[in-house]
């Protein structure tokens, strides 16, 4: 496939905290506004490719941005190439090691020149990897968090209405298992049996914890568990996916395509779902998919809806995308939803543009 050839000129990084409409109650935290790293890669051709970084800790942004601008002076005036500085900038990490920061500014950065490439031969995302735009299955991740049982009922209901959703996530890993089961009870009373519940533990329970657990809640008819306990933790999940009926999802934390095939070879897992910001972004997600596709192993997403939507499209065993709103507010024009799914728009590139106003009201000092 033929394309301009684009040469890297400079980057814009902004940061910004959204307002959420729902706050985030885990395991690992409560959040009332979203942490947002917004990227503009300016191409001496004079075309900019965009792309966003959900980084969890307002703290965190001053130091990705140094690094996105650190990373994009060192490769100014070259020709951007994904494939190749995904290789170069792995390469680059070997003596500080291929987690944390550095890895998520390659992602994001990552992200921004596969934007910028396909919005120079006027195609969207989907359609220059050689698949095709369409409608990708969603369960919605927007709700249901670690609140008191009784605090969910109504808002199971309001959370399929957002898009006719099939299927939403519940998090658990309350103080007792009999909360956890009511929880689970409510939102099933609300939305009955055919709304299909991923439930997620966000790393929260220890190792012991987590299979009395979800040995507990193995016959509830769950459609997986997710992250019982500490991600790092392979020997483990490995234990709980032979044991359990319930399948076993991991893999927001994975950090690059070898952390995956490392998974899978240890059997921890029965689905995987990496996370954009983790796996190396477009050339990460593109690097790694393939292995569990090899393994038969279905793939979903987190976090990067309008991006992972894209990547859906062309992954041999693409199972669910998660979908949540949270970077609505600054996006120019949200993607839309139909039946369970996203649609994908037939715009140029990932589809994102920014909302200008909103991000200089939601401009943060970080």
């Amino acid at each position: 496939m033929q394309h301009e050839k684009l040469t890297l000129h400079s980057v814009d990084v902004r940061l910004v905290e959204v307002p959420l409409k729902r706050s985030v109650i885990s395991r690992v935290g409560v959040f009332d506004w979203w942490p947002v790293v917004l990227i503009d890669l300016d191409t001496e051709q004079g075309i900019t490719g965009q792309s966003y970084l959900e980084p969890y800790l307002k703290q965190s942004m001053k130091y990705i941005k140094a690094v996105i601008e650190d990373i994009a002076a060192s490769r100014a005036g070259k020709q951007i190439s994904p494939l190749i500085d995904f290789l170069d900038g792995r390469r680059g990490l070997n003596l500080v090691g291929h987690e944390g920061l550095s890895m998520i500014a390659i992602s994001g950065l990552d992200m921004a020149a596969w934007d910028a490439l396909s919005r120079s031969v006027r195609m969207p995302l989907a359609r220059f990897l050689g698949g095709d735009i369409g409608p990708v299955p969603a369960y919605n991740s927007n709700g249901l968090w670690l609140s008191s049982a009784d605090a969910l009922a109504g808002e199971a209901t309001e959370l399929v209405n957002e898009g006719g959703f099939a299927a939403l996530k519940l998090r658990l890993g309350r103080d007792r298992v009999e909360d956890d089961l009511r929880a689970i009870k409510i939102v099933r009373a609300e939305v009955g049996a055919d709304i299909k519940l991923m439930v997620d533990f966000n790393q929260g329970l220890t190792f012991g914890d987590a299979l009395h657990r979800c040995h507990a809640l193995d016959g509830e008819g769950l459609h997986w568990f997710e992250e019982p306990t500490t991600y790092t933790n392979l020997v483990g999940h490995a234990q709980l996916a032979r044991e359990l009926k319930t399948p076993i999802q991991i893999g927001e934390n994975f950090y690059g395509p070898r952390e995956l095939a490392r998974a899978i070879s240890a059997g921890a897992a029965d689905y995987v779902m990496p996370d954009l910001m983790r796996i190396g972004g477009v050339s990460g997600w593109m690097r790694s998919v393939p292995v569990a596709a090899a393994a038969g192993i279905e793939v979903s997403t987190h976090l990067y809806p309008e991006v992972s939507a894209h990547l859906m499209r062309i992954t041999e065993t693409a199972h669910w995308l998660e979908w949540q709103d949270w970077v609505n507010p600054i996006l120019a024009e949200p993607f839309e939803l139909a039946n369970g799914s996203i649609v994908i728009p037939d715009r140029l590139g990932s589809g994102i543009t920014w909302n200008e106003d909103a991000v200089s009201k939601f401009a943060s000092d970080a």
